[in-house]
């Protein structure tokens, strides 16, 4: 099997135990065993006794009950349970969902760069992949009309990233709509990862599973939720691809686990209180990244839309993964080089750190911009 490195993958399993001041993650701030806690307004009492009450065993192995209900309610339309399962992570979600669908030969579009799996998979897996291009005068999102000029009568799935990584674009509700035409057009499936939620309202945002009815959508607690300890995701599909996914899950992971399930229906349930933590911290870390970008050389970046990852442009002498690897090594900061998503002369900006390791690693990153100039 031809499978390539995921680039961001490979470079973060390599360095990120070397960073001091870690502004690389796309996961908004993770929460702490207090935070978690704190949620249930009892010290965490509820959730202890959950999770004191399970055996030891596989658990729900498509995803509990209560899991499942409290995904249906992230969405405006009403999901029969058995098309949510459970996954190991959206990683996992990605992975069983396009191993359901794509067969070798068939044609696949993918948006272009963004998160690799979205267009490696389909590529291993057989098929004929072409890049539907993002631009940077569009705002990071690829034009509709190339879209409509590359689907084929054998077209069977188009690949999206809403909101996108590294870029934090946002595809809107009536960019949606237009996607779900053309795919209509030649029955084709529409594979939406949904891990990073816009947060700012600054976009007329919807799932693709409420626009369409061939969408497989994929999500988890890892990002938006600030939950990747527990390693959940889930997909949500027809019948067809979900029966699919149901054999594939029994090669590739079982079950997520007792404790996972515990732990991310708990935070769904109270995702209203994490959504409000991550606001404020999305909105501060925005302005303080602007302020900063603002008064600093050789740095530019189309904000993202209160999503939790961001590209940054950086004006250097140099190849970006050469400049990132002497920051880390000089200065103890960690970016992820934006050719590792196939954007060169960038970087991955996890402005959603904590604050303090935010400022820190940004005042530390724009001394390093300052010294090209002398």
């Amino acid at each position: 099997m031809d499978i390539k490195v995921i680039g961001v993958e490979d470079w973060l399993n390599v360095h990120e135990r070397d960073a001091v001041w870690d502004i690389a993650q796309s996961t908004i701030a993770a929460l702490t065993i207090d935070e978690l806690r704190a949620l249930d307004g009892a010290g965490g009492a509820t959730l202890a006794e959950r999770i004191e009450r399970e055996k030891l065993g596989y658990g729900w192995i498509e995803g509990s009950p209560a899991f499942k209900d409290e995904v249906r309610k992230l969405y405006d339309r009403d999901i029969d349970p058995r098309r949510i399962l459970q996954t190991n992570g959206c990683t996992g979600a990605n992975l069983n969902a396009i191993m359901a669908i794509v067969r070798p030969g068939d044609h696949v579009i993918a948006e272009w760069p963004t998160y690799a799996p979205l267009y490696e998979i389909p590529r291993t897996l057989g098929a004929v992949v072409d890049h539907w291009t993002v631009r940077e005068d569009l705002g990071w999102l690829p034009d509709i009309a190339d879209l409509e000029r590359m689907v084929r009568p054998d077209t069977r799935l188009i690949c999206i990233n809403n909101a996108a990584n590294p870029t934090g674009a946002v595809m809107d509700a009536e960019m949606l709509a237009r996607i779900a035409e053309i795919a209509a057009s030649v029955g084709a499936y529409v594979l939406s990862d949904e891990v990073y939620l816009p947060l700012d309202g600054s976009v007329a945002y919807r799932s693709m599973v409420d626009v369409y009815d061939r969408a497989v959508v994929t999500n988890s607690v890892s990002k938006t939720y600030s939950l990747p300890a527990a390693r959940i995701g889930w997909v949500i599909a027809d019948d067809e691809v979900s029966d699919a996914i149901r054999t594939y899950r029994d090669y590739t992971m079982i079950s997520g686990g007792v404790f996972g399930d515990v732990l991310a229906t708990y935070v769904l349930e109270h995702r209203d209180a994490v959504l409000e933590r991550n606001r404020r911290i999305v909105s501060g870390n925005l302005a303080t990244v602007q302020a900063w970008i603002d008064r600093t050389p050789r740095v530019r970046w189309t904000a993202p839309h209160g999503v939790s990852t961001s590209y940054i442009q950086l004006d250097i002498p140099m190849d970006d993964e050469t400049f990132s690897l002497q920051l880390l090594e000089e200065r103890g900061v960690l970016l992820v080089p934006g050719s590792r998503f196939g954007l060169p002369r960038g970087a991955r900006l996890g402005y959603c750190a904590p604050d303090d390791v935010l400022r820190e690693g940004l005042a530390r990153l724009g001394a390093a911009l300052e010294e090209i100039d002398g």
